[in-house]
């Protein structure tokens, strides 16, 4: 963690008041100062804070604006601020405080008021981004299949049906790649379950690698995988299941596993693409149709099915 402060004061006198408080303090390591509203808000956007020390009467721009623009930007927002003012009326101090201000300071200050308030607020922006870290590591977890740490298949129904639904309004094509190993069962009974899921890991690894930064590999079930492709017509949609499926072919194993050859049968349906498919359940059971018809073509192929 590396704290830092911002203070926006029009007075470098003040400003640099506050920075020897500050720095006989360990609260921060990196120090930021302007002289206003606008040298502050930029500063905001392109360095990390953690609190912002503002003074309220600058000309120009006063306080309550710099309030006023730190509300417009999202990655502001949980920043706190703390108001600087001379001003003792309830009035002014109600008024920061509805504009988003966490706390206020007025002057002259005492010296350790105001690192008792910093120290407070630093306190509440660092539980709060601990907490913020914690929501992100649990979305995570629900939204991911344990052992490929691919998507699974909630996550994936979700984005199925977010994609489906943009491709509707915007007529853009949508493609869904069913593929699944072939004769798994045998993997599993002549080297073992856990052989097994170092297999699954392995090409969870060459999904990921080979498709673009918005497509989504996601863990179907078992031995099979969902591969969605936004913007990707049928044409496009079989060069990439084609592609992965010699780079299944040519993927080598160590250990145990170093005489295995793998190979993968894949299946394809776009949207829209003909008038078979009306739903995402529809392209879902095309997809899967045609990976049922690769599987009883002989395996190590990409079939296709049309909608």
């Amino acid at each position: 963690m590396d704290p830092s402060i911002l203070i926006i004061d029009d007075s470098h006198a003040v400003r640099q008041q506050i920075l020897d408080i500050l720095r006989k303090t360990s609260l921060f390591n990196s120090f930021h100062e302007a002289g206003s509203v606008i040298d502050g808000f930029k500063i905001a956007l392109n360095n990390p804070v953690d609190v912002i020390l503002c003074d309220l009467e600058m000309p120009g721009m006063d306080g309550f604006k710099f309030l006023n623009m730190v509300n417009t930007r999202g990655e502001l927002r949980d920043i706190p601020v703390i108001m600087v003012t001379g001003r003792e009326d309830q009035e002014t101090k109600i008024k920061g405080l509805e504009q988003g201000a966490s706390d206020y300071v007025t002057k002259p200050f005492d010296p350790a008021e105001l690192v008792a308030r910093i120290k407070v607020q630093l306190k509440i922006k660092t539980l709060q981004d601990s907490l913020k870290e914690s929501n992100q590591a649990l979305l995570e977890l629900s939204n991911t299949d344990p052992l490929t740490r691919l998507s699974n298949r909630r996550c994936l129904m979700e984005a199925l049906e977010r994609e489906y639904k943009r491709s509707e309004r915007s007529k853009s094509p949508l493609s869904l790649i069913m593929l699944d190993i072939d004769h798994f069962k045998k993997v599993n009974d002549s080297y073992g379950h856990q052989e097994g899921d170092v297999v699954l890991v392995a090409l969870a690894d060459m999904l990921r690698h080979h498709l673009r930064e918005y497509d989504m590999a996601a863990r179907f079930g078992g031995e099979e995988f969902a591969l969605v492709l936004p913007d990707t017509d049928m044409p496009r949609a079989v060069q990439v299941a084609e592609r992965l499926r010699e780079s299944a072919g040519e993927m080598t194993f160590s250990g145990i596993l170093r005489n295995l050859k793998l190979t993968i049968s894949l299946g394809v349906a776009c949207y829209p693409r003909g008038n078979r498919i009306k739903s995402v359940d529809d392209l879902i059971r095309l997809a899967d149709y045609a990976l049922y018809n690769a599987k009883g073509a002989g395996r190590d192929r990409v079939e296709v099915m049309e909608g």
